[in-house]
């Protein structure tokens, strides 16, 4: 690595952004679980929502600030004193608050999105930077479709921010519309055109609805940027954004020629990753860059010859660097507590004694239907089970499930509703969706059923099965996730997890369930 390499602040918004992408809400736990990940990932800063847009967002943004200790704590506001001022009350917690302020700049959003003028948003920006840098000392500010907007009306609004107290001045592709060689000229002739942006670092934003957020953002750092904004698989609005594990990997693998280096500890990029993957329902494309399950497979002959000689000849990355283990089967049915524990904190999970009771007792009931347990056997086990998992409305109590070629499938389950035990039987043409209608004849919710997808945690034939569903009501589209060694029950649980994603965002819904 260079001596002189310039370091570059990773500001995450998969909480804020990645959070906004359809089917992607997450409770108040589960994101209280992903921003402890990303403390242990690195980020220099956490936007941990939008906290004038919901009683909900509000709270995690708050939980997050007093929990979450590290990384700095920021709240997203519109120039709106009442934005601002929720923005603050959630993030004043944090022994590091942020609040990240934003106005549109560009010529269709001024007129046909705000109806301003350029003078009035220039005063809508300027007063927006100083409440809030009355509250706090860090203030971000940012330019909606900074891309689209004239590059003087941009060095105005900027220089007129940082004379306000804004610390980040961030310059976002909104719509993912620039090309690598626009955005680094677009970037550069911003700094050579408001001298004040030294008194400020300088952030960028980039969508990815052409393939080119993480090209852009790159481009943006050879031209002066210092803050890459990101998210964990690269999920947010529309197509997303840049994606956080390739900036990383990008900037570390290439640091002799870039010349930067991040805070981000890689082994945690893996985790980080399969635990956001996890909470949004959003499956990892198996070619996806770094993460994905193909990315250090080689089927080619001639790919695994060279491999197998040396493996740098087609790996750029070492598996191990990203925290995917190498080490194959490592537990069964008669390994103890204490080897169970040493194998946890080798994957990086710390548990307290409680928690990790609970675990091993999961451990050896997954150890009895299953006979060889694998790293990502332990991790599922305890992503699934002890992070985010808050209280359950519904839970399985038992499942019986009769079907085949010649007959109609039965599914007769136990839900313990509020704690009180609710039976229900139906029929239908296979065993999923009997146990499905099983289910909604207790749960009584108004809600379908949009994709339904089943994947292998592991190889072999008694590999768990993993089942991620999305179901739609009311205009959300909410997430959940179920894992098991029999693929039915995992469907069932994954239902019922999205089933209770709605009843915490619809509490009085519950007040309707039947059959108890």
């Amino acid at each position: 690595m260079r001596d002189n390499a310039k370091r570059i602040y990773i500001f995450d918004t998969t909480l804020r952004d990645g959070e906004q992408s359809p089917g992607c809400s997450m409770n108040i736990e589960e994101k209280l679980a992903v921003a402890h990940q990303l403390a242990r990932l690195g980020v220099d800063v956490i936007e941990a929502g939008f906290p004038i847009a919901s009683p909900g967002d509000f709270a995690a943004v708050s939980r997050i600030a007093q929990e979450v200790h590290g990384p700095i704590i920021a709240g997203l506001a519109r120039t709106d004193r009442a934005d601002i001022m929720r923005a603050y009350e959630s993030v004043k917690f944090s022994k590091r608050p942020r609040i990240h302020t934003f106005v549109a700049t560009s010529e269709i959003h001024m007129q046909r999105k705000l109806n301003k003028t350029k003078e009035e948003v220039k005063e809508m920006a300027v007063e927006a930077v100083k409440l809030a840098k009355s509250l706090v000392e860090d203030v971000e500010f940012s330019a909606e479709d900074a891309f689209r907007s004239d590059i003087p009306f941009l060095c105005e609004i900027f220089s007129l921010a940082i004379d306000a107290g804004a610390t980040v001045i961030n310059i976002p592709d909104t719509v993912g519309y620039a090309t690598p060689w626009e955005f680094g000229e677009f970037v550069k002739a911003i700094r050579q055109g408001a001298p004040k942006m030294e008194k400020a670092i300088i952030s960028v934003h980039c969508h990815n609805d052409l393939g080119l957020a993480i090209a852009n953002s790159l481009a943006a750092i050879r031209n002066g940027a210092q803050q890459i904004e990101v998210a964990v698989n690269g999920i947010g609005e529309r197509a997303g954004n840049a994606s956080l594990e390739e900036v990383v990997m990008a900037l570390y693998t290439r640091r002799n020629y870039l010349g930067f280096t991040t805070n981000i500890n890689t082994q945690e990029i893996y985790r980080t990753s399969r635990l956001v993957s996890k909470f949004t329902g959003v499956p990892i494309s198996p070619n996806k860059a770094v993460v994905g399950k193909n990315a250090f497979m080689h089927e080619s002959g001639i790919h695994q010859d060279g491999v197998i000689k040396e493996r740098e000849t087609y790996e750029i990355m070492n598996p191990e660097m990203i925290g995917v283990s190498t080490n194959n089967l490592v537990m069964g049915k008669h390994s103890g507590r204490h080897a169970f524990k040493v194998q946890l904190q080798k994957l990086g999970y710390d548990l307290d004694e409680e928690t990790l009771n609970k675990a091993f007792a999961e451990f050896k009931h997954l150890a009895d239907r299953k006979k060889e347990i694998f790293d990502e056997d332990l991790i599922t086990l305890v992503d699934s089970h002890f992070l985010g998992a808050g209280e359950e409305v519904y839970q399985l109590e038992y499942m019986r499930v009769t079907s085949g070629t010649d007959i109609s499938a039965t599914s007769t389950l136990g839900l313990k509703v509020s704690g009180q035990l609710a039976e229900e039987a139906a029929c239908a043409d296979g065993p999923v969706e009997a146990t499905y209608s099983a289910i909604n004849k207790i749960v009584n919710l108004p809600v379908k059923l949009q994709t339904y997808a089943i994947s292998a945690v592991t190889s072999g034939r008694d590999a768990q099965g993993e089942v991620v569903v999305q179901v739609s009501m009311k205009d959300h589209t909410i997430s959940g996730r179920g894992v098991s060694v029999d693929i039915i029950e995992a469907s069932a649980r994954a239902y019922l997890n999205a089933l209770n994603k709605i009843v915490k965002l619809f509490p009085d819904l519950i007040k309707k369930t039947e059959n108890l």
